[in-house]
């Protein structure tokens, strides 16, 4: 159909994008298996061939192509597959009824090849049950055995109409496990509350994995500040000789250090501002279970943001700390650049004023030797002029003079006239050095 209007390119995308994160509807009793795994901003390309490798093994034919999510049934298990920009999730669910809520998990119906071939790193898996509201409800005590007799956290969630439980700890199955209870959910509520649980796992660990480089790295910033700290000290104590250290090596020094904690923030910046966004997405989640306390039990907000908040503000503690070094570094560089061209002005009319005595001294010795060649040279016309003279003399030739008195009397007029030689030369090579420059 055309349309009577032109069409930006990138409309259709932007709607669908709205729709990206999709959920299962889900009718109680069920169970679901979900699964984060890291696998880069790159790694798109592996985990859509992986998903079409476990498409073929249950004989579902091959979508035309895959975006953000993909949601399939694989005979009685539904799967719902997102990808994120740092990590792909898998989610499976399996309605019907169950005599323990984690025992056999619904993953352990997949191929185990399949699963063992996941691309990237698993940073979350998750085993959740959603049991009816006509069950009887769990004692403090049946609910720690449940999870294997570790103190449970929970609330009511979505206004009274579910409740939810967890420990928040990986079971010797390597799966951390979220009990909910159905007390008047619809489908799509359902649907949506345990797509929320589950994302608050998933988005949770990606926060989380900040902290690591942010307490290595602060191990890293407190030797380059004790560095630091050390550098700006021996540059104020520059005025003392006897504890003087060559400017030059104070620099490289500073330069090897500034290069360390750019190479540090290089490293962690990415991964802090994630996990900053990561807890944002968390704090949103949680505010949409709108939950309700219920008595004994700390809620998953009170839990998580003990734990997580202080985690984060390591982090944004961190990013800061190198950021403020990477500054101070930078301003002694530049006041430690400014010092040494200070003293290479100096070193330079030094050696300015060392040249110009010296083209005083060459200036001096040039006119001396001008003296002594118009002197010598005067010396040799004189004598040429008297073997002349005397060679006229000799032949018998009238003079007005004998050969001696009219050599004296010729004397100064040749050094006159290899004086004014001599200058005339010099003031033609000056003017053609002028012309060149």
């Amino acid at each position: 159909m055309s349309l009577p209007f032109k069409e930006h390119p990138l409309r259709h995308q932007l709607v669908t994008e709205l729709h990206a994160r999709t959920y299962m509807p889900l009718r109680a009793p069920a169970r679901l298996s979900h699964i984060a795994a890291v696998c880069g901003e790159r790694g798109s390309g592996r985990t859509v061939r992986h998903l079409q490798e476990l498409l073929e093994h249950y004989g579902v034919p091959r979508p035309e192509r895959i975006e953000q999510y993909y949601l399939v049934r694989l005979g009685d298990i539904r799967l719902l597959w997102e990808r994120h920009t740092e990590f792909v999730s898998y989610t499976f669910s399996l309605p019907g009824p169950f005599t323990h809520p984690f025992v056999n998990p619904v993953i352990t119906q997949l191929p185990a090849d399949w699963l063992a071939g996941i691309p990237g790193e698993v940073v979350a898996a998750v085993s959740l049950a959603l049991e009816p509201a006509d069950k009887p409800e769990y004692s403090l005590d049946e609910l720690s055995a449940l999870f294997g007799g570790h103190p449970v956290i929970g609330s009511e969630v979505v206004g009274g109409l579910a409740r939810a439980y967890s420990d928040l700890r990986i079971h010797e199955d390597g799966f951390s496990r979220i009990l909910l209870r159905d007390q008047g959910l619809s489908p799509n509520q359902a649907g949506r509350l345990a797509k929320r649980i589950l994302e608050v796992s998933s988005y949770r660990a990606m926060a989380l994995l900040g902290l690591p480089p942010a307490r290595e790295a602060n191990a890293c910033l407190s030797d380059a500040e004790r560095r630091l700290v050390a550098v700006s000290s021996r540059m104020a104590c520059q005025d003392d000789r006897s504890q003087e250290v060559p400017e030059s090596e104070l620099l490289a020094e500073l330069t090897d250090l500034a290069a360390e904690i750019e190479a540090v923030a290089a490293r962690t910046s990415y991964r802090f501002e994630a996990s900053r966004a990561y807890y944002s997405v968390v704090m949103q989640r949680l505010d949409q279970l709108r939950q309700r306390r219920i008595e004994g039990l700390q809620t998953l907000t009170e839990f998580l943001e003990a734990r997580l908040t202080p985690a984060i503000a390591t982090c944004d503690s961190t990013a800061k700390r190198q950021q403020g070094l990477a500054e101070r570094a930078a301003r002694l560089t530049s006041l430690l650049r400014a010092r040494v061209e200070v003293e290479l002005q100096k070193q330079n009319r030094g050696l300015l004023e060392s040249m110009n005595k010296r083209a005083k001294l060459q200036l001096r010795l040039q006119e001396t030797v001008e003296g002594l060649s118009v002197i010598a040279i005067g010396y040799y016309g004189v004598g040429l002029l008297a073997y002349l003279f005397k060679a006229l003399e000799a032949h018998g030739l009238p003079l007005a003079f004998d050969a001696t008195y009219a050599t004296g009397l010729a004397a100064p007029l040749v050094v006159l006239i290899a004086w004014l030689g001599i200058r005339r030369m010099k003031a033609r090579l000056l003017k053609s050095e002028h012309v060149k420059v």
